[in-house]
């Protein structure tokens, strides 16, 4: 008898138009669906499909589709589903919006399942294949992370720079009052070292130069230290040419664990470092974050070889003009090797969601546009174009060539003397073509996503916006 066929969609936003932005240059894709391909029982055949980077195709032989999304894919997740069952498809949908609001995303679905995957998925795809499927899963909290199996490399598209991807935590010790994580809040967990070694080294179907960069998917590798420094002693036995991992800022006090991550031969650290200003840092709970270490503790990265890929969110509640006007000099100062700049979201479920609804702020409630490039609130302290020019000033001085160039320069400039001669031009090499790649992606993202924003708000291009007034096309105005 032949098998069913699952197709595991990881969706995106609906990419048609003349203004597609081509997100295949993002060079690592999101874990979830080579994840729950790993958990799939082999009753069934597998495709993975990333949004991302292709578009869906409804006329798959498929049998039964898992969406899994983020919030701001919620409505294109409802019109997908609605599609695929019109055609007689089973539709499953989980991820982290269907975990904190199932009740919003049950009736739009055959099924969904509420939580992680690990303790229902195998039950699920059982009960499908035999058409006993529930209308919806509710899998119990994971006390251990023991026994994942190792995400589906084989099956990740080949747009993808860096296919290997997986998670050694899950969770945050912290609580600030815009992140999901708060929404549900789970305990701070941790997999089995070997477990993640494994996952690293089960991609021996990938060519060679793909298995030897990998990235560490989680929210807070460093929740943990003494289990990070353990990590990142097994993982320098791979050999790899490049890993990417996030953690929060109070872990480069700790020398050990910035010289793991140099044995590691990590090569990119995302960091939240979300303002340059103490004051908005305090308004969203972010603690751990001290503004007068950010220049001394991303140097220390630097003669590691190690590029700083901070996140900077604009319009916190209390942003400032006199803020935006310095913000550049600010940047100039403390010099991360690259920027990701975001408007501040209000994620629903969250503190932050909470504060600027009570206070009668949100003026976009369209889900989709919670993003990071739509500006959803009235901020408190400045205008809308005074956010916008901030953002479009930020973007133009800081990823111009010139600027960009002498980024690189001083990533390598801070390298020299440090390491043997051959480690260090290999790091220099490999930490100042990511540092370009990077710096052409965010400016690429702010020119076709961003910008468009200032003609739909205001009426005109970005540089000729000159009103305070701040009008969208569904009814208000902002002033």
């Amino acid at each position: 008898m032949k098998k069913q066929k699952l197709l595991i969609i990881v969706l995106f936003q609906n990419l048609a138009g003349e203004n597609r932005f081509d997100f295949a240059k993002s060079p690592a894709p999101p874990l979830s669906g080579a994840l729950l391909a790993g958990l799939t029982p082999p009753i069934v055949d597998i495709e993975l499909l990333h949004e991302m980077v292709r578009p869906i195709d409804y006329n798959t032989d498929a049998d039964i589709v898992a969406l899994s999304f983020m919030d701001y894919c919620f409505e294109h997740a409802k019109e997908v589903s609605r599609k695929f069952r019109e055609l007689g498809k089973t539709v499953i949908a989980g991820g982290r919006y269907a975990t904190n609001f199932p009740d919003k995303v049950i009736p739009y679905f055959n099924s969904t399942v509420i939580g992680e995957a690990e303790g229902i998925w195998e039950k699920v795809v059982y009960d499908a294949v035999s058409g006993r499927l529930e209308k919806s899963y509710k899998a119990p909290v994971l006390k251990s992370l023991a026994g994942i199996p190792a995400p589906r490399y084989d099956l990740i598209e080949s747009d993808f720079a860096m296919p290997v991807v997986t998670e050694a935590t899950r969770g945050c010790p912290f609580t600030c009052s815009y992140c999901q994580l708060n929404i549900t809040p789970m305990p701070y967990r941790k997999r089995p070292v070997a477990d993640v070694i494994n996952d690293l080294k089960s991609a021996s179907s990938l060519p060679f130069h793909k298995r030897k960069f990998a990235m560490l998917l989680d929210n807070n590798l460093g929740g943990d230290r003494k289990y990070a420094k353990e990590l990142l002693k097994e993982i320098a036995k791979l050999k790899l040419w490049g890993l990417g991992v996030q953690f929060s800022f109070d872990c480069l006090q700790d020398d050990e664990f910035v010289d793991l991550l140099a044995e590691a031969n990590c090569r990119m650290a995302f960091i939240g470092m979300e303002s340059i200003s103490e004051q908005s840092l305090a308004s969203v709970h972010k603690k751990q974050n001290k503004v007068e270490e950010y220049k001394e503790l991303f140097m220390k990265l630097k003669k590691r070889g190690i590029l700083v890929f901070a996140g900077l969110m604009l319009a916190l509640d209390e942003d400032t003009k006199e803020y935006y006007d310095s913000l550049i000099d600010k940047l100039e100062d403390v010099d991360p090797a690259a920027i990701l700049t975001s408007l501040s979201i209000p994620i629903p479920g969250t503190a932050f969601h909470k504060t600027v609804s009570e206070e009668g702020r949100i003026v976009d409630d369209e889900l989709s546009h919670y993003e990071g490039d739509h500006l959803v609130i009235i901020p408190k302290k400045v205008t809308p174009k005074e956010v916008f020019d901030a953002y479009r000033n930020v973007n133009e001085s800081f990823y111009s060539v010139k600027n960009t160039l002498r980024r690189v320069y001083r990533l390598v400039k801070a390298q020299l003397g440090y390491d043997n001669v051959i480690r260090r031009t290999i790091n220099i090499m490999v930490s100042s073509l990511i540092l370009i790649k990077l710096s052409v992606f965010q400016k690429d993202h702010a020119v076709k996503k961003v910008y468009p924003l200032y003609k739909e708000y205001f009426g005109k291009e970005p540089k000729e916006v000159k009103a305070d007034r701040f009008e969208f096309s569904h009814s208000f105005t902002i002033f």
